[in-house]
């Protein structure tokens, strides 16, 4: 069949047909040359439909060619991918199909060859693939190999799984098959090269590269030759092309299947939805349905000039809450996103209940100001629950205005089934809205994690809540940051309270990986923002606005005695925290108006609850009079409290005439970030300033004008905040033991006295905000207190500094290297340290939490989803549970702290018909049983774990 000289040479052999490429599901085997082919012509059409100009001729000149023929020879490169399924272990897979090649003496291998199971074809092509580009004449290094271009092709190739191989060594190069058996030896050889030399003369693939890619364009090359594996590998795309019998690879049936390919492959890219959204609104009053603020319109009157002058890079809006930010990222986005070429965006958010509030805010912005492919994604683990029939996210139609551009009904949910919607695709749509670690993952050594930074590199990256998160990650959003400079990517950061040495940190992590790496002495200005430019290094100063809602915050500093833990018929301590919250909250129970109590502890979320509808009865019996939302309720009744909430204490759609009838929300931290609430008195225990701050910004958020506010409320520009301290009483000064690590204690303690000082004139937002938090931070802090308590926050501050540091390494040590590290080496993108685990890497460090699902135990013996015994507990069958079924189980988990769980045997074990689905992963199903006072429970370990209206709780 090979019909080889007796030398072997290649140049003499024919097309081996009889080698498979794909079989499964397949009417007929397909060639390894045909897959090949496909997955060449299907790269072409993403070149074509996916890159901006400016990466296409950014690739083109580092290899030193021009973009014609940079297109032709990377196409090349993606159609040799699966060079390694020309091994015996890969054949062996199906033994009919391998029988007649093994059986043909021009085939040798060594003995065993084909049980070479872990010698995957992905790695047989890295080590096949650096012989025969360095033989076709490509830059090589004999002995530096990282610095070779043969390498660096062979290396890229090699990762098309996920995952890139170490640099081969000199030695091994000389001698892949003496190394590694399974490449086989004569005839295997042989294949090879026949493949690779009729690959490139049907491709016209001659042109020869002079030199090799930089980081980010490697990352960019990598991730589209997956997807282009990916699109070519669908069973629907290769059964039409199937060659017939009598197809024997000539010449001229090659020359007739790559014409066949380059014809399809425009509409397999096509129906995928990975084209290019178009930022074609230029004015703010298309985008959006009002004048912009000052905020907005200092960015109108401003950013184009920047951008014409410097060309695109990032923008940094620091404003308070409810100043509009959220569009002004979006307008800014969309002049950066022209400037740059952009084919679209990802909004990156803090928690899934932030992204899922987004979603509707960037549909209606895209229906306004962006045309093309406007395929919207939403991203976070439980996506796929938030849109209708439990599918995930939804997809926007180019239809004309007028016509639907936005489908939301069934049509949504159909499109919504598309192939974006498989694993790990999410970010490859042109438009996303999701939470900020689907971007993080981007920088962890995950599988994938080029094909998630190619999903980035061409859009505008919108962080929202830039200052919500911790050192951890914070330090991956540092490193994000490099790789999106060293890929030309503009980004918007978004923040109500950052420190400046924060905002400093985020601005020169982006201008490094674009290549200026002097610090730039970033000093924002609040509110306001300022422009750095990935381009020419230049960094605007911070252009300070005026604020449409400028007052000044009265703050009340409560000192308390802290009996939170109490029961809710305990005597009444005087001086205690339950006596100060009766005070606050009378008015609201005799009056009217609303008021919101922020706890720092679910826990004690749920006993302020018990104690203040103890406290208030008759309040708590009218309907919302008292309400109860923290994150240990199970999703669909969160969900449902959330909605509720946002109902009741959200914007008023117009002027209002009466006062809200009272109503008391006790919450804890959930509510800090972007939700829409008002309330007319916030009362909260202490924390750090910034989240007090951002707490404050819930209170007359809105105008209601004299007849919308109680009586009793302050005037309208004066919103109060009242603080509950417990460190500044006789008996206190360290935060209650309940608190835990929630919060530092030395910056609670550095709040705590900020306070004092502030409390008697109030806050002046946003023009102290600035000055306050960073304050917070300051070094000299120390000098302002004396003896014990200066002594006791420096042990404070030096324990804090120390977690940080640890926190920052470790996600250093965990994370990918900048791109400036790279050096020629992929690899350096999936290496781990010993002992960094994929659990380690795909859960926040430090975070305890686990997963269950109650099932309640009915007086017949049968166990259903709820209490009131009418949602039965599927059965689950040979392919899992059905998508409905699915849908119903997952939104009725719950997080629970992880040390609930250890140590004790689930009730009922997770059935095994319920498949394999993410989000049944590490569940634990809780059978409970009903109590006398109305509750459910059961026992997991040392634990009662038990569910009732303020959701989940442990004794």
């Amino acid at each position: 069949m090979l019909k080889c000289d007796e030398a072997g040479a290649s140049g003499d052999c024919a097309l081996d047909v009889r080698l498979w490429g794909k079989e499964s599901g397949l009417s007929r085997p397909y060639p390894v040359m045909c897959h090949l082919l496909d997955t060449g012509a299907v790269f072409q059409a993403l070149w074509d439909v996916v890159l901006s100009d400016a990466t296409k001729a950014a690739i083109a000149g580092a290899l030193g060619l021009s973009v014609l023929e940079a297109r032709a020879v990377v196409s090349f490169w993606a159609g040799l991918h699966d060079m390694g399924k020309i091994t015996p272990p890969f054949q062996a897979q199906v033994p009919s199909l391998y029988k007649p090649v093994r059986d043909d003496p021009s085939y040798i291998s060594a003995p065993g060859a084909e049980g070479e199971k872990s010698f995957r074809h992905e790695i047989a092509s890295h080590w096949a693939l650096y012989e025969l580009v360095a033989q076709a004449g490509y830059p090589d290094s004999d002995r530096l190999l990282h610095r070779s271009v043969s390498h660096q092709v062979a290396q890229l190739l090699g990762g098309h799984h996920g995952v890139f191989g170490a640099v081969l060594k000199a030695k091994e190069a000389a001698r892949a098959c003496d190394y590694n058996p399974g490449l086989g030896r004569s005839g295997w050889d042989d294949q090879r090269r026949v493949h690779f030399d009729e690959l490139r003369r049907a491709m016209g693939a001659f042109a020869v590269p002079q030199g090799g890619l930089p980081a980010g364009l490697a990352v960019v090359v990598s991730g589209l030759v997956v997807v282009a594996d990916w699109l070519a590998s669908q069973t629907s795309v290769i059964e039409p092309r199937i060659p017939g019998p009598g197809w024997s690879g000539t010449a001229s049936e090659v020359d007739a299947h790559w014409r066949g390919a380059v014809g399809t492959a425009p509409e397999v890219v096509r129906a995928a939805r990975l084209g290019r959204a178009r930022f074609s609104a230029r004015e703010f009053g298309v985008m959006f349905p009002f004048t912009p603020n000052s905020l907005q319109r200092d960015l109108v009157e401003q950013l184009p000039a920047l951008l014409e002058e410097h060309g695109p890079g990032l923008v940094l809006v620091t404003a308070p809450t409810g100043d509009g930010k959220t569009e002004a990222a979006l307008f800014a986005a969309s002049l950066l996103g022209r400037a740059a070429g952009a084919r679209g965006l990802y909004f990156a958010l803090p928690t899934m209940g932030t992204a899922d509030a987004m979603l509707p805010r960037v549909e209606a912005f895209a229906a306004r100001a962006l045309s093309g492919e406007r395929a919207l994604m939403l991203l976070h683990s439980m996506a796929w629950l938030s849109s209708p029939g439990g599918r995930d996210g939804a997809v926007m139609s180019d239809a004309p205005a007028g016509e639907g551009a936005l489908s939301a009904g069934k049509e949504t949910a159909v499109e919504a089934d598309g192939w974006l919607r498989g694993s790990k695709r999410g970010l490859l749509a042109p438009l996303g809205v999701g939470t900020i670690d689907q971007a993080l993952s981007a920088v962890l050594p995950l599988r994938y994690n080029a094909l998630r930074l190619l999903g980035l590199s061409d859009k505008v990256f919108v962080v929202d809540e830039a200052h919500a998160y911790g050192p951890w990650m914070h330090q991956l959003l540092v490193r994000l940051l490099e790789w999106l400079g060293e890929l030309r990517a503009p980004v918007v950061l978004l923040s109500a309270t950052l420190t400046g040495r924060t905002a400093g940190s985020l601005v020169d992590a982006y201008r490094r990986g674009a290549g200026f790496r002097e610090p730039s002495q970033v000093v924002p200005r609040y509110p306001g923002w300022l422009f750095a430019s990935g381009v020419s290094g230049v960094v605007s100063a911070a252009r300070g606005t005026e604020s449409n809602r400028a007052r000044t915050l009265k703050v009340s500093h409560r000192p308390v005695v802290w009996d939170a833990s109490e029961p809710a018929g305990a005597p009444v301590r005087e001086g205690g925290r339950r006596a100060a919250l009766r005070e606050m909250l009378a008015p609201v129970a005799a009056e009217g108006g609303t008021a919101l109590v922020c706890c720092t502890t679910v826990a004690e979320a749920q006993q302020t609850y018990r104690d203040v509808c103890a406290a208030f009865p008759d309040l708590a019996a009218s309907p919302g009079g008292v309400r109860l939302l923290h994150s240990r309720y199970p999703a669909d009744e969160r969900a449902k409290i959330t909605a509720e909430c946002e109902a009741a204490y959200g914007k008023p759609g117009e002027e209002p005439v009466s006062v809200r009838p009272g109503s008391v929300l006790v919450a804890t931290q959930v509510v800090e970030q972007s939700l829409d609430l008002d309330f007319d008195l916030v009362v909260s225990d202490l924390a750090p300033l910034a989240q007090l701050l951002q707490r404050a910004g819930r209170g007359r958020r809105h105008r209601r004008g004299s007849l919308g506010r109680p009586g009793w409320a302050v005037a309208e520009d004066e919103p109060q905040l009242v603080v509950l301290d417990p460190l500044t009483t006789s008996d206190g000064s360290a935060p209650p033991r309940s608190w835990g690590t929630v919060y530092d204690a030395g910056l609670l303690l550095r709040t705590s006295r900020i306070l004092q000082e502030c409390a008697p004139g109030g806050i002046a937002v946003p023009e102290d905000v600035q000055r306050l938090v960073d304050e917070v931070y300051e070094e000299e802090f120390v000098d302002r207190l004396e003896g014990a308590a200066r002594e006791e926050l420096m042990r404070l501050d030096e324990e804090r500094l120390a977690g940080e540091a640890a926190e920052r390494h470790l996600a250093v040590w965990t994370s990918i290297c900048a791109p400036a590290d790279v050096k020629g080496d992929l690899s350096r993108l999936s290496a781990r340290e010993a002992g960094v685990t994929e659990e380690l890497l795909t859960t926040r460090l430090g975070a305890d939490t686990g997963r269950v699902l109650c099932l309640y135990e009915q007086a017949d013996g049968t166990a259903t989803l709820d209490p009131q015994g009418r949602a039965q507990v599927p059965a689950g069958g040979r392919h899992g549970l059905r998508a409905s079924e699915l849908a119903d189980v997952a939104r009725r988990v719950a997080p629970v702290p992880g040390r609930w769980l250890r140590g004790g045997e689930p009730g009922v074990a997770v059935p095994e018909k319920w498949g394999t689905h993410p989000s049944l992963r590490d569940l634990v199903l809780l059978l409970m049983s009903p109590t006398a006072d109305g509750s459910w429970a059961c026992r997991h370990g040392r634990y009662i774990i038990s569910i009732s209206d303020v959701g989940l709780e442990a004794q």
